[in-house]
């Protein structure tokens, strides 16, 4: 108990170093830290992976008419390599059961943390704080936040939204073994889905100061038939003043989670 009370308040100390502007202190350091590529910066993905990581045309969402076309679903190319997920037999058809129930089945609908690789490709920035040891990861979604342990490993206690992250490098590739994921999260708002025996193996690779190469390999036997890649870039947010931002939508998500338990006028 006494480790995860220190890991929760290394992680608060952390994440308010975290919001300092991504920009200035990308321009104050060096290119390497202790020898390895400097990742820290304010880092987004620039595609329509969090609507459906396969390829997807462009579609109207009948149920929000209101909103006419801010409402619709955007066209998108595949980042899956060979262009679709594996599904088996069973877990394909749980997908199309969440998706037929979106947006009310959704994680993300509820507020709650995205997990891995999700948290990567929401359209929100998050934010790299490497130091000489371990790293943080901070996303603006939910607040959610993760610490990436580069010498410490250990297997993770307990299952959890944003799982256990031990990491290393490979070269001046960042490595990431992410276990101990909940069943919980999604990869998209397209139902695609995962068992808690998911594994995510992540690689973030520098090609410049602006873009990180990113790649993740899935695995999780008990839902697809087998390890399946995801690949994109992620460019650097360097607007003038660019920081991490707060998106604490637990206040957003109450109706739809307790709307049936409170009572409303005339009821």
């Amino acid at each position: 108990m006494q480790a995860i009370s220190t890991w929760k308040i290394t992680s608060v100390a952390l994440a308010l170093l975290a919001t300092l502007p991504a920009t200035g202190i990308a321009q104050q350091q060096p290119e390497r830290i202790e020898g390895m590529p400097n990742l820290n910066g304010l880092w987004q993905a620039m595609n329509t992976a969090y609507w459906n990581l396969e390829a997807h045309s462009a579609e109207a969402l009948p149920a929000f008419w209101q909103l006419g076309a801010i409402a619709g679903i955007p066209a998108g190319q595949s980042v899956v390599l060979g262009e679709t997920i594996p599904y088996l037999p069973e877990a394909r058809a749980e997908r199309d059961a969440n998706r037929a129930g979106w947006p009310a089945t959704d994680p993300e609908a509820k507020c709650y943390m995205p997990g891995i690789p999700r948290a990567t490709y929401m359209p929100y920035p998050f934010q790299i704080v490497q130091g000489n040891r371990d790293i943080l990861f901070v996303y603006e979604f939910a607040s959610a936040n993760r610490i990436v342990h580069m010498e410490n490993h250990q297997d993770p206690p307990v299952d959890s939204w944003m799982g256990w992250s031990n990491g290393h490098w490979d070269g001046d590739t960042l490595v990431i073994e992410v276990t101990g994921n909940n069943d919980q999260t999604w990869f998209d708002r397209a139902g695609n889905h995962h068992s808690e025996q998911l594994k995510v193996t992540e690689r973030y690779t520098k090609v410049d100061d602006n873009l990180l190469q990113y790649e993740a390999t899935i695995e999780d036997p008990q839902t697809f038939s087998r390890p399946w890649q995801i690949s994109m870039p992620l460019y650097r947010r360097a607007e003038p003043g660019a920081q991490l931002l707060e998106f604490k939508c637990v206040e957003f998500a109450e109706e739809l989670l307790y709307g049936e338990l409170t009572k409303r006028e005339g009821e």
